[in-house]
C-alpha cells in the first residue's frame, strides 16, 4: 500500500467520525466550544493533537505532483498549521471560540459537510482496489 493510501486510510475515517460528531450533537457543540473557550489548556493539547499527526504527514507525505494525494499533504499541512497556531496562541483562540460558541449555527454544519466530503473522499480513495 502506498504511503497516500495508508494516511488517507486513517484520515479519511478520522474525518468521518468527526463529521458525524459535529452533526448529531448541533444542539450541545455550543456547551463543547464553550467548555473548551473556559481552559486554554485544552487548546494547547488540541493543538499537539493537531500538530503532531500533521507534521508526521508533511514530513512522510510532502507529494505536490498531481492527483488525489495533493489533498493528503495539503491536510497535513492544514493540520500543521492549525496545531502550531493552537499551541502558540491558546489564550486567543479560546477567547474567539467563547464569542463563537453562542450561535455557531451554519457554520458547523457546513465543517461537518467539508469534513464529511473530504473524508469519505479519502476513505474511498483508500479502501478502493487498485
Amino acid at each position: 500500500m502506498s504511503t497516500s493510501k495508508t494516511i488517507a486510510a486513517l484520515l479519511g475515517p478520522t474525518l468521518v467520525a468527526t463529521a458525524a460528531m459535529v452533526l448529531a450533537n448541533l444542539d450541545e457543540m455550543p456547551t463543547l466550544i464553550e467548555g473548551m473557550a473556559q481552559s486554554p489548556m485544552l487548546v494547547v493539547l488540541a493543538g499537539y493533537a493537531a500538530f503532531v499527526p500533521g507534521l508526521a504527514v508533511v514530513y512522510f507525505h510532502n507529494h505536490w505532483t498531481g492527483g488525489w494525494p495533493v489533498v493528503v499533504t495539503v491536510m497535513g499541512w492544514l493540520s500543521l498549521i492549525v496545531g502550531l497556531i493552537r499551541m502558540v496562541f491558546p489564550m486567543q483562540i479560546a477567547a474567539m471560540a467563547s464569542k463563537l460558541a453562542p450561535a455557531p449555527g451554519g457554520m458547523l454544519i457546513a465543517i461537518g459537510v467539508v469534513f464529511l466530503l473530504i473524508g469519505g473522499f479519502l476513505s474511498f480513495k483508500a479502501y478502493m482496489r487498485d
